[in-house]
């Protein structure tokens, strides 16, 4: 009916993965009969932006960052509409971070060489 694997809805269910699309959510509404936003939340946006960009350690950490986040607020008395921002503020700084984190040399390069490139660069610039 939704044109989806068994192997797929099984991920969905275990959020191992998440839709892509939104429409994949309307569909899945429609079937379940339930509404739209039952099934998503900005979060599985974040995340799936996430590990489009970065990969997998993207999509960890951001998971990582949503559920830490997000208890946070249990029981407290903030409004929901300032928590949906600060929300938001903290996605924001992640994909930052991430960004600026990009340019940085990947930790399979040896310390040593990693220090030496290093070195060598601020000579260049």
């Amino acid at each position: 009916m939704a044109g989806l694997g068994l192997k797929t809805i099984t991920n969905y269910e275990k959020g191992s993965t998440y839709p892509q699309n939104r429409e994949v959510y309307a569909t899945l509404a429609t079937i379940l009969d339930c509404d739209t936003d039952y099934l998503h939340n900005e979060g599985d946006d974040f995340i799936g932006m996430a590990q489009r960009e970065y990969g997998y350690r993207g999509r960890k950490g951001a998971e990582k960052l949503i559920t830490e986040v997000t208890g946070l607020f249990a029981g407290g008395e903030m409004a929901e509409e300032d928590m949906d921002e600060l929300m938001l503020a903290i996605q924001e700084a992640y994909i930052d971070a991430k960004k600026r984190n990009k340019n940085t040399l990947p930790r399979s390069i040896s310390k040593s060489l990693r220090v030496a490139l290093l070195n060598k660069s601020v000579y260049l610039d």
